[in-house]
């Protein structure tokens, strides 16, 4: 009796190890064409654009210091009497200023050549790049 059962249990041994390695494994078996996704081709676009100008900026505006003329003529000034009487003085009218008068004057002029300066070199920007559009036109 045990002759019969042996066989017996070595079939069963082996359905049941096939059972088991067919349950570990799953699907992965029979394979399936869900697994793989589909995969779209790559397209590539080149789009070429022209760069945004730059606008520089406008300087600062000329924001001059007053100045203080003094007026000299023979009301103001008692020696220029005193030299038109003996006949030494001349007959011009002349202009002086005082020191604090004549630094406000001097910053006022370096003001105006700033303001020169920043503006032809926006001026000298826009021709280059004008010189640059114009030679890729052609």
């Amino acid at each position: 009796m045990i002759s019969k059962l042996l066989p017996m249990k070595r079939s069963s041994m082996k359905i049941l190890i096939f059972l088991i390695l067919l349950l570990v494994s799953g699907c992965s078996i029979l394979g399936s064409s869900r697994d793989i996704p589909e995969v779209k081709p790559v397209e590539v676009v080149t789009v070429v654009q022209k760069a945004p100008t730059y606008h520089p900026p406008l300087p600062n505006q000329i924001d001059p210091v007053p100045v203080e003329w003094t007026v000299l003529n023979p009301d103001l000034m008692q020696t220029y009497l005193d030299d038109l009487k003996e006949g030494n003085a001349p007959t011009n009218v002349w202009y002086g200023l005082t020191t604090k008068g004549y630094e406000n004057l001097s910053t006022n002029m370096a003001e105006v050549k700033r303001y020169l300066r920043q503006v032809l070199s926006i001026l000298k920007y826009y021709r280059d790049l004008d010189e640059e559009v114009s030679n890729e036109d052609q």
